[in-house]
């Protein structure tokens, strides 16, 4: 139903998206997730030329709607587009706001416009609202409005960009429960959200959005149960992380701790779980250091389970850290819940050793 290939959006500050490509299909239910600033939203905007593209081609069909020739306006006919802060006009009612696209676009008289809207505020559960004005409505039921709009046109795909991110807590569930009935419907959408578990449940493909691209796409099982690539992983499992790169064996010591210990603040990392990260980073570092000149290493703080794990990897000859200094190795191994070594060619580095500090001695 939709293709993007090679698009690319360019800001005075900023390349949200820089190589995008991907294929929706008819029923689709996608999520795009991914940090804030990856150009989410954006994507979205694009897809119905809000924002024009400045690089590539986007296809709508078999007709290529970034091209100079194509009528937009007749597009975005088929494309409902919900905004994260409803859009609605604030001075026209409910019944109003939604008839106003059928009647004013696509020439409906206003008695099937207006049996079509009940129709659809029977849908979303709000039929009493119809002649209320937005301002006289809740956050929750206001989008659920800017959704019933959207349907009015009956589009050929629904965009949603971040339904539910300007709603109070509590108003979160019922604006879900309806997108999760368009979802059973066979609706084609594209949705944008930062609810993870609301994006497992509906969607039938994860977009994950980073480094200007889609970084990682699959089903929610592959990206939420087994991301295959670091970023992806970092950001299913809400982990904080802190990297420092060595070469040369030229290393400053104590800039690195002064940079643990805000790691550690700013996470509230305890005391105890604090002290035995440092002992791992220095003796590790200096341990490996002596033997190689070059170290990567990694450290992942868990939101969920509150552990933390030291991923450093080196290059040289295959060994494993304990073929070093025992006694380093020892304070290390005693220090820890597991340490694992593998071999491995990646990036150039040879070696790698995974590190698990628990939040429990």
């Amino acid at each position: 139903m939709i293709r993007l290939e090679h698009v690319r959006k360019v800001y005075p500050n900023a390349v949200p998206l820089n190589d995008v490509n991907a294929e929706i299909n008819e029923g689709d239910v996608i999520s795009v997730i991914g940090p804030s600033g990856t150009g989410k939203s954006t994507l979205l905007r694009c897809v119905n030329l809000l924002e024009r593209p400045d690089g590539g081609k986007i296809f709508f069909g078999d007709e290529e709607i970034t091209s100079p020739k194509c009528n937009i306006h007749k597009v975005r006919q088929k494309m409902g587009m919900v905004f994260q802060q409803f859009n609605l006009f604030g001075n026209l009612t409910v019944i109003e706001n939604i008839m106003f696209a059928p009647v004013r676009l696509k020439g409906e008289s206003r008695q099937s416009a207006f049996d079509n809207g009940m129709r659809l505020l029977r849908t979303v559960g709000l039929p009493d609202k119809y002649l209320n004005y937005p301002d006289e409505l809740s956050g929750g039921q206001k989008q659920r409005i800017a959704i019933a709009r959207a349907l009015a046109m009956n589009p050929d795909v629904i965009l949603l960009d971040e339904p539910t991110s300007a709603l109070d807590p509590t108003m979160v569930g019922e604006v879900q429960a309806v997108i999760r009935e368009l979802a059973h419907s066979g609706k084609t959408m594209i949705i944008v959200t930062h609810e993870m578990n609301f994006a497992r449940a509906i969607c039938n493909r994860v977009f994950y959005l980073d480094e200007g691209a889609i970084y990682e796409e699959g089903t929610p099982d592959e990206i939420f149960t087994a991301p295959k690539r670091e970023k992806t992983r970092r950001f299913i499992h809400r982990l904080q992380v802190l990297e420092f790169e060595i070469k040369g064996g030229v290393f400053d010591f104590p800039g690195a701790v002064s940079r643990i210990d805000a790691f550690c603040q700013k996470n509230m990392v305890g005391g105890r779980q604090a002290v035995r990260l440092h002992l791992v980073f220095e003796e590790m570092t200096q341990n490996i250091l002596s033997r190689v000149n070059r170290v990567g290493i990694a450290i992942e703080h868990s939101e969920e389970s509150g552990e933390i794990l030291v991923d450093i990897r080196y290059d040289g000859a295959v060994m494993s850290p304990e073929e070093g200094d025992e006694l380093s190795y020892s304070l290390v191994k005693g220090a820890v819940s597991e340490i694992h070594h593998t071999a491995e060619d990646h990036e150039g580095y040879t070696n790698r050793v995974d590190i698990l500090i628990g939040d429990k001695i």
